[in-house]
């Protein structure tokens, strides 16, 4: 239980808005107001990270453990999705930044994230698993610097394998649901065990319907990689030098992956008093 005792233990800094203030500017200043909710501490939910490269499964694993946990799963690719659907300058902007593969701004995912977190709140969300912030340690000082994140969990998966999932990601144009046609299977070699990962193909219904994301052509999938290899290093040391931080290596597809996470974040029990409460 040592993990999820960290995890869901109350932290223990105060942040005043001083201090908020001092550390952050302009759209940092925003996501600091947008995580100050003012209410005890002792009754907060889990606040976790989601690490990984692109492509990995951080939104499938992180939106499981948020329906397991009954937090919000706050995506910042889901964001820039969103954005990029809503016609205006900004959406330009952002087409063009995908479509090269580059990383989007501090700026423009801060005031995004920043308008989830306002809009959360207003729900009365508490908590929250991100995925896909921060990417950079400048990301990771601010949101360090005005809220405390639990638990880090870095996804990892073997770039062969990664990269062939990115090729074969869909998604049915109609509903938005996501889905993946390739079909991996890497063969153990020199004591390095083999891996299989089976598609996860759509319903009948959606199979006429599947797009193909603009930006997962191998050459910006590979230069995705490269430019978050690049950065990813940083943050996971910062928090890493932390005790935050929980390695995950993905040992195959969702099957085999999901019960050896919940066994590393100390959930088996939980997911099985959830399955209990339904029956």
């Amino acid at each position: 239980m040592a993990v999820l005792s960290r995890s869901v233990a109350p932290f223990r800094r105060s942040c005043c808005v001083g201090s908020i203030r001092r550390f952050c500017s302009g759209a940092d200043s925003k996501l600091a107001a947008a995580l100050r909710t003012g209410k005890p501490v002792e009754g907060r939910n889990v606040q976790w990270v989601f690490l990984g490269c692109p492509g990995v499964g951080k939104g499938t694993y992180a939106a499981r453990l948020s329906n397991l946990l009954g937090v919000p799963h706050i995506s910042t690719g889901d964001l820039v999705r969103q954005e990029l659907s809503t016609p205006g300058p900004l959406s330009s902007q952002l087409a063009e930044i995908v479509k090269q593969g580059k990383l989007i701004t501090d700026e423009i995912i801060i005031d995004l994230l920043s308008k989830r977190l306002e809009a959360g709140e207003s729900k009365g969300e508490t908590g929250f698993i991100l995925d896909g912030f921060p990417r950079t340690i400048r990301q990771a000082e601010i949101l360090e610097g005005v809220t405390d994140i639990d638990l880090v969990i870095n996804l990892k998966l073997r770039e062969e394998a990664l990269i062939a999932k990115c090729l074969g990601r869909r998604m049915c144009s109609e509903c938005g649901g996501n889905y993946n046609v390739a079909c991996i299977d890497i063969k153990g070699k020199h004591g390095s065990p083999g891996m299989y990962m089976p598609p996860l193909l759509p319903p009948p219904h959606c199979e006429s319907k599947l797009i193909m994301r603009a930006d997962d052509t191998e050459d910006v999938v590979k230069e995705r990689l490269r430019i978050y290899n690049e950065l990813s290093l940083p943050v996971e040391e910062f928090y890493r030098s932390r005790g935050k931080l929980l390695e995950f290596d993905l040992p195959g597809g969702i099957p085999e992956s999901w019960p050896k996470l919940l066994q590393a974040l100390s959930l088996v029990d939980h997911e099985d008093d959830k399955k209990s409460a339904a029956a």
